[in-house]
């Protein structure tokens, strides 16, 4: 059965349990009898008032508003609430405050990044996560490696070549591993990234780390001896382990960093907590005293 363009719906099936508010097919009368149904475009019948719908069935609501509900009222989330808590942009990271001249820096409780740089096996992840762990300021650890091998399809392993696909995506992670430092550090938490970082490579080197971190970055090398590098790269497995050749290759090429001004410590004879310590021996003094890279 069709119906007039703009002519209301007809009314559901009986059984529905409910009729659309405003729809009455008739005027009903107190008898029952439905009285006649108005011509088209005749004025409409001046009869009793309708009849009101049946109640709802459980469970609908009908349309339209069945009471007066005032406007709601906005209210902001608290600090307290999940998910609304306001964190700092983060910036580029600046030069870390020297403290007076009498007084001796505390790199331990100083907010600070660190890039430790060094060749495959000379400890640098092993000897972050511990200097990260016993920090008494909130400290991150933020694995470079790590965010690399986030890309699992089309990763481009380095080891079968440095390439175009390997650059970018090298790039790409270090890129990432400065935003998170950069976010970390402007929300109250210190860092420490760990790098294979060459003195030879510009395109890969301390540049972009402070482009992406900040000047305030604090680079220090880990470099031990070439035996003790290549026992630690033995103990290695899947795409982290590296063949003799390629040991010896990247650490000579590290030795570069000998005379460029920046720290190094050669933690050849020494374990992961004694290097530690170390460690923030050589902060304390790059803090007093950046070094210029």
């Amino acid at each position: 059965m069709q119906h007039a363009v703009g002519s209301p719906l007809p009314p559901p099936q009986s059984g529905h349990g409910w009729s659309p508010a405003g729809h009455h097919p008739g005027a009903h009368h107190p008898g029952g009898n439905p009285g006649p149904a108005p011509h088209q475009g005749s004025a409409p019948h001046q009869g009793p008032a309708p009849v009101p719908p049946p109640p709802p069935a459980p469970g609908f609501a009908p349309p339209g508003p069945v009471a007066h509900t005032p406007p709601h009222t906005h209210v902001p989330p608290t600090p307290e609430t999940t998910g609304h808590v306001p964190l700092p942009p983060g910036g580029p990271v600046g030069m870390p405050s020297a403290p007076p001249a009498a007084a001796t820096p505390d790199a331990a409780t100083t907010t600070i990044a660190v890039l430790l740089i060094g060749p495959a096996g000379a400890g640098k992840t092993s000897v972050a996560k511990y200097w990260a762990d016993h920090r008494r300021v909130p400290t991150a650890h933020i694995s470079l490696d790590d965010v690399r091998e986030w890309v699992r399809s089309g990763f481009a392993d380095p080891q079968s070549g440095w390439n175009d696909n390997s650059e970018a995506q090298y790039r790409l992670a270090r890129r990432t591993c400065g935003f998170a430092a950069r976010n970390f550090l402007a929300n109250g938490i210190s860092c420490i990234l760990d790098d294979a970082v060459f003195p030879d490579r510009p395109v890969v080197g301390l540049g972009g780390w402070k482009r992406h971190v900040g000047p305030g970055l604090l680079p220090v090398v880990l470099l031990p001896g070439l035996e003790i590098v290549l026992e630690r790269n033995a103990e290695r497995s899947g795409n982290r382990r590296l063949t003799d050749e390629e040991v010896a290759r990247i650490h000579g090429r590290m030795a570069g960093w000998y005379g460029s001004g920046l720290p190094i410590i050669d933690n050849s004879q020494l374990d992961v907590p004694q290097t530690a310590r170390v460690l923030d021996d050589v902060l304390a003094r790059s803090i007093a005293s950046p070094p210029n890279w």
